[in-house]
């Protein structure tokens, strides 16, 4: 056989039938030159393996096709291997060399267009193309047109402005470490140079190295980075850019494709998070809203756990979970380890070891001094149940209820609920006093003085239904702070956990702390027993009428999809009085709620879905290390929805 005929069979294969992409520059440096070049060829030829075209491999065909290049950089090793071949083998390998480096091509594009290959990288616009300048650039990647000190071209950073969707993993420029970059790889690690030998496994996203045997070549340019413990993402994250956010958007998520996020709605969400949100790189997750149970008909009753049921039995669903609903304000914790943590992690420097957001994104507490302590006490009960070993993670994202419901509150009390509970208590009352009067003076007034006295009722009904959700906070004694849902850790979005299990594990932590954290009590029904159902029912008119605000129902498990949609994740069921905070105090006269009961859900629930859907895609972004403007597309958009026209009251 000639030194590059093929073999029978592949000198190497893998016994799961993977296949190895070479990224070129197999010639030059180093030893055994001419091997890598058969080994290579022989895996190409047996269907174990491609390769791509390196600006080494592109030298070499242009010196043995008589072109006028300096012979430099390892070139002359790889000659050198030639030359000391014996003078009757020499020619015909030189021609099928010069034949199979002619046969390598710029790039690959694979999996359907997710994964492209190229040794120096490859603009987005170039992917599948072919011309001179996207061979060009795939060999060489991009340069500025100057020199840096050590006589080396300096190279465009195109991976910097790089917004595709596919994955581009390349070469050619020596790094101390494999590190993502806007969806993009560089894994070439310097082994000639003693670094490592590199490969990424597709689609896990795993990478596997392996320690050179030698320093084979001394690099002319020192191979290591000047950043201050910050990931290279990081580094091009520290800026976002207002076009990536305005304008008509469609958002593509796993659970619901094609989310349409209007032009006017991202002025206004771009109106808040600009002005009043917190560091974007802590807000990785926004909590969806939540749509209520179908109105129900129950005399008396604008909401009732029947309908929340009947809802999810009609899709098929046979068990859910009923929480307790916490009066409090909607609150995401991230808290880490430790600082360095939060560094290497969201890439935020002296801003502590967390955050607590509200729902909108601002920061929750307006008091440093209390957020510290209330993230110190989160971060101790988090140590002392042993969450960091049994979650191997520096890092947790917990979506929580905070109370009391006045810590941030404070200013809609004041300024709503207050005023109309004490306007509306003194003039019924005063109405009162004068139509008794007139009772007494022998006006029949008696269908008037009953209908006031029972609005007095009301009245005194609505300032009770808020004032239970209401007291002082001057210390972190004062908080209570309920997880029901471990959103995200290190490598993992649990969303494919049911809430039986995001229960069990939260309930481990607040053992830590009851003092701060709350368990949440909830329950399991089986949709099938009507018993279980009644029981259900049960729970929630206890709830209700001790004057918890209710309950909410969801399915089992996390995630239900249903047919190309998703079913609702979670219905919230109110009491009665707790809906006299939010229709008005009157709202349960009969002939007021006949009126309500004809409100529209649609575009709430509607809204429920699209929301959630971009939430959930936001931590899996977050969790598989995306750019952060990508994380932030997902934010911003949930952030943007809320600016749809939905009744506000639902």
């Amino acid at each position: 056989l000639s030194p590059l005929a093929p073999v029978a069979t592949p000198t190497y294969y893998h016994p799961e039938g993977r296949k190895v992409i070479f990224l070129g520059d197999l010639v030059d440096r180093g030893p055994r030159i001419l091997d890598t070049v058969k080994l290579v060829r022989n895996m190409i030829a047996a269907g174990t393996g491609f390769c791509i075209l390196g600006n080494h491999e592109n030298k070499l065909l242009r010196k043995l096709r008589g072109k006028n290049v300096k012979v430099n950089h390892g070139l002359e090793q790889t000659l050198a291997e030639i030359e000391a071949l014996p003078e009757d083998v020499r020619q015909p390998f030189t021609k099928l060399l010069c034949e199979f480096l002619d046969s390598l091509i710029s790039h690959y594009v694979l999996d359907k267009g997710h994964l492209v290959v190229a040794h120096a990288g490859l603009k987005q616009e170039m992917h599948g193309r072919g011309s001179g300048a996207v061979r060009e650039f795939a060999i060489y990647g991009e340069t500025t047109g100057e020199i840096d000190e050590f006589g080396l071209p300096v190279r465009y950073n195109w991976a910097a402005d790089y917004r595709g969707e596919a994955i581009v993993v390349y070469g050619h420029t020596p790094v101390p470490e494999p590190e993502w970059l806007n969806n993009t790889i560089d894994i070439d690690t310097g082994c000639v140079f003693g670094g490592k030998l590199t490969a990424l496994r597709y689609p896990e996203k795993e990478l596997v190295s392996i320690p050179a045997f030698h320093t084979y070549c001394e690099p002319v340019k020192p191979i290591g980075n000047t950043r201050n413990g910050a990931s290279l993402q990081q580094e091009y994250d520290d800026v976002l850019y207002i076009e990536d956010v305005l304008g008509k958007r469609i958002i593509n998520t796993q659970l619901k494709s094609k989310i349409t996020i209007r032009e006017e709605n991202a002025i206004a969400a771009l109106e808040v998070m600009s002005r009043f949100a917190a560091n974007p790189k802590w807000l990785i997750y926004l909590p969806p809203t939540m749509s209520p149970v179908e109105t129900s008909q129950e005399p008396g009753y604008l909401e009732h756990p029947v309908q929340a049921f009947a809802y999810y039995q009609s899709r098929g669903i046979t068990e859910v979970v009923c929480e307790e609903k916490h009066m409090g304000s909607r609150a995401v914790a991230i808290v880490c380890r430790d600082e360095t943590a939060a560094r290497k992690r969201f890439g935020v420097v002296d801003e502590g070891i967390g955050i607590c957001y509200t729902r909108t994104g601002r920061k929750f507490f307006e008091n440093s001094r209390l957020e510290k302590e209330f993230l110190t006490r989160l971060n101790t009960a988090l140590s002392h149940s042993g969450f960091w070993e049994t979650f191997n993670t520096e890092w947790v994202c917990l979506d929580c209820e905070l109370m009391p419901w006045s810590a941030k509150a404070q200013a809609l009390l004041q300024q709503q609920y207050a005023p109309v509970g004490i306007a509306s208590r003194l003039s019924l009352t005063d109405a009162v006093t004068v139509l008794q009067q007139a009772s007494q003076r022998g006006v029949d007034v008696s269908n008037q003085l009953s209908s006031y006295q029972e609005r007095v009722k009301m009245a005194h009904q609505y300032v009770n239904a808020y004032r239970r959700y209401c007291w002082p906070v001057s210390d972190i004694s004062h908080l209570k702070l309920a997880p029901f849902h471990i959103l995200a850790t290190e490598g993992a979005a649990h969303t494919d956990k049911d809430h039986l299990w995001h229960m069990e594990q939260i309930a481990k932590i607040c053992q830590s702390d009851p003092n701060l954290l709350l368990a949440t009590n909830y329950k399991v029904i089986d949709l099938t027993d009507a018993n279980s159902q009644a029981d259900g029912v049960r729970w929630w008119e206890e709830l209700t009428n001790a004057g918890g605000e209710g309950m909410v129902v969801k399915p089992m498990q996390f995630i239900v999809k249903e047919n190309r949609d998703i079913v609702q994740p979670a219905i919230k069921c109110r009491g009665r009085e707790y809906l006299r905070i939010i229709y008005g105090l009157e709202y349960s006269k009969a002939e007021n709620l006949a009126r309500l009961r004809h409100r529209g859900l649609s575009l709430k629930r509607s809204l429920a879905m699209r929301e959630f859907a971009l939430g959930v895609e936001a931590l899996e972004r977050f969790v598989a290390h995306a750019p952060l403007r990508r994380i932030h597309e997902c934010v911003f958009g949930i952030l943007a929805l809320e600016s749809e026209p939905v009744d506000p009251r639902l």
